[in-house]
C-alpha cells in the first residue's frame, strides 16, 4: 500500500492521482473526514474532476457516502476502509491511502482497531461550560490518539473527549487492526508557500459557489447547528449566512482559521513520526514526473 499524507493545499490528491496513474491497478481510498459527506463539494475540496486524466478515471473510495448531516467517526472509517482495500487487492488491485485527515491516516498505519462509542451524558454535562481552549487544553493531555487537527467547535472536541475517556477503559492492544505494510509519503510545502495557495484556493473556492452551497444545505434543513459541527468553511459560511459574522469578517475569519488548521495538520504529522510512523517527505515545488519516479523507486526498491 501507498500512503500520501501533508497538510491542506499541498497538492497530495493531485500526486496520489498521478501515481495511481503511473501505477498498474491502483485506486485512491481518502482519508478526509469530510469528503464523506454527500452536497459538502466545494467546502471540502473534492475536486473530483483530478481524478480523471485524459480520459482515463482513477477510481476513489470513501468520497460521497454519507448524507451531510450526519456524523461520521474514526470507527466508521476503519470499518469502510478495511471494506475498501480488501476489495481492492481482491481485484489485484494496489491501494493508495490519499488524505489530510492525520488522526485517519494513523488509525490505518498503526493498526488501531477502535470500538463504537457511545454518547456519555454525564461527561458532556460536565464539559458544557468549558471554552473551547479549555477543551482543546483537555484533549492534549491524553497519550492517544486525540483528535486536535478538527476540534474548532466545541461540540467537536466534547465528542473526541468522550471517545478518549471510553478508550481509557479499553486498552488500544486489545483492539485489533490489520497490520498493513506502507510506504507513506508526506508532501512538503515551504509555509510561504502554503499561505498563498491557501489565500488564493479560498477565493476560489468562494467565487465557485462555496456561499450557495451552504446555503443549499440549510435550504434542504440542515440546521445551522448541524454544519457548524463540521468546522471551517461550513462553521464559517453559516455564521455569515445566519447574520452572525458579515461578509468580510466571514472570509478573513476563515482565511486565518484555513492556515491555523494547515499549521496543526503539521503538528499532528510530525507527531506520528515521533509515534513510529516513517513518513517520506517529498518537495512539493519538484517537478511532477520527479516526484512520480521517485516515489515509484521507493516504492519498488
Amino acid at each position: 500500500m501507498l500512503s500520501v499524507v501533508g497538510p491542506t493545499a499541498c497538492g497530495k490528491t493531485s500526486l496520489a492521482v498521478d501515481l495511481a496513474l503511473a501505477i498498474d491497478g491502483a485506486e485512491v481510498i481518502s482519508a478526509d473526514s469530510r469528503q464523506v459527506y454527500r452536497g459538502m463539494d466545494i467546502g471540502t475540496g473534492k475536486d473530483i474532476e483530478e481524478y480523471t486524466r485524459a480520459g482515463v478515471t482513477i477510481p476513489v473510495h470513501l468520497v460521497d457516502i454519507v448524507e451531510a448531516g450526519e456524523k461520521y467517526n474514526l470507527f466508521e472509517f476503519q470499518r469502510d476502509f478495511l471494506t475498501a482495500y480488501d476489495s481492492i487487492k481482491a481485484r489485484g488491485g494496489f491501494p493508495i491511502m490519499c488524505g489530510g485527515s492525520g488522526m485517519y491516516a494513523e488509525s490505518v498505519l498503526k493498526g488501531y482497531r477502535l470500538l463504537p462509542v457511545p454518547e456519555n451524558p454525564a461527561l458532556r454535562e460536565r464539559l458544557e461550560r468549558k471554552s473551547l481552549e479549555e477543551l482543546t487544553a483537555i484533549l492534549a493531555q491524553y497519550k492517544e490518539l486525540h483528535n486536535n487537527t478538527d476540534t474548532d467547535s466545541r461540540k467537536r472536541a466534547i465528542r473526541a473527549i468522550e471517545i478518549e475517556e471510553f478508550y481509557l477503559q479499553c486498552p488500544i492492544e486489545e483492539r485489533s487492526f490489520p497490520k498493513l505494510r506502507s510506504l507513506t509519503i508526506g508532501v512538503a510545502v515551504d509555509r510561504e508557500v502554503r499561505r498563498e495557495r491557501i489565500s488564493r484556493r479560498l477565493r476560489e473556492r468562494l467565487d465557485s459557489g462555496m456561499i450557495e452551497e451552504v446555503q443549499g444545505l440549510l435550504d434542504r434543513g440542515l440546521t445551522p447547528e448541524e454544519l457548524i459541527y463540521y468546522g471551517l468553511e461550513y462553521k464559517y459560511v453559516t455564521l455569515y449566512l445566519t447574520g452572525a459574522m458579515s461578509l468580510d469578517d466571514m472570509v478573513k475569519g476563515l482565511e486565518i482559521a484555513i492556515h491555523q488548521f494547515a499549521k496543526r495538520q503539521m503538528t499532528w504529522f510530525r507527531g506520528m513520526e515521533k509515534r513510529g510512523i516513517e513518513i517520506i517527505w517529498v518537495d512539493a515545488l519538484l517537478p511532477r514526473d520527479e516526484q512520480v519516479c521517485m516515489i515509484k523507486s521507493m516504492l519498488y526498491d
